[in-house]
């Protein structure tokens, strides 16, 4: 079952199709995760907590997933707003023997966070820079980490905006209604402090960051 806010929806759909799919899941049979996926295992791995629920927003085919659920995580739950992402998904899960683990549902997070349970970690990988706001986002996200929270998203930086503004310009002359957006660190990084995290970690790459959080009151009582 689909519930996303249609424009929304519609124009991620478009942009991450069937054929997107199939190479994606190309590469990662070929190549493994790529960066932003590697930068988050690393930071997970170096907090030392084996979580054992996951909540993955904007799962994709579920590479992040997959490898948690390698690493010892127990059971996932994947949310995809792109129908094609989530049925390539659930294929992958067969062939390597998780889909009695996962769960998986089609839709805008934002909407159905209120009928998903919590989980002991949160994963938003190269997923808030497809929101144009994050706020909604964010804070449902942390409502529903119990313990970490981790997010990939572009660097707010000169050369970034520049680069996600010609490829919105671009989208913008083949009538593709999908953009991408580089949010405020800063912004988003109060947002979660307000909501009761701690940053334990920050890498980057050229384009990307990669954020670890953490549940201040799960610091205080470990």
């Amino acid at each position: 079952m689909s519930q996303c806010c249609s424009s929304l929806c519609d124009s991620t759909a478009k942009q991450f199709d069937a054929a997107r799919a199939a190479r994606d899941l190309a590469a990662y049979r070929a190549n493994g995760p790529g960066k932003t996926t590697l930068g988050l295992l690393e930071g997970l791995a170096g907090t030392g907590v084996q979580p054992r629920t996951l909540l993955d927003i904007g799962a994709g085919i579920g590479t992040l997933s997959f490898e948690l659920l390698e690493d010892g995580v127990s059971t996932a739950t994947c949310v995809d707003m792109s129908p094609a992402f989530v049925e390539c998904g659930q294929r992958e899960a067969v062939q390597r023997g998780f889909a009695h683990r996962m769960s998986w549902r089609t839709a805008d997070f934002v909407m159905v966070a209120p009928e998903l349970p919590p989980a002991d970690l949160v994963t938003l990988d190269r997923v808030v820079c497809c929101y144009p706001a994050f706020d909604a986002l964010l804070r449902h996200a942390a409502d529903h980490a119990e313990i970490l929270l981790a997010m990939s998203y572009p660097k707010d930086r000169w050369y970034v905006r520049i680069a996600l503004g010609a490829e919105n310009f671009l989208r913008k002359l083949r009538n593709n209604a999908f953009r991408t957006f580089a949010h405020s660190p800063s912004k988003m990084d109060a947002l979660l402090v307000g909501a009761g995290f701690r940053r334990l970690s920050r890498a980057s790459t050229t384009i990307w960051r990669i954020d670890i959080y953490r549940r201040a009151t799960t610091m205080t009582s470990a």
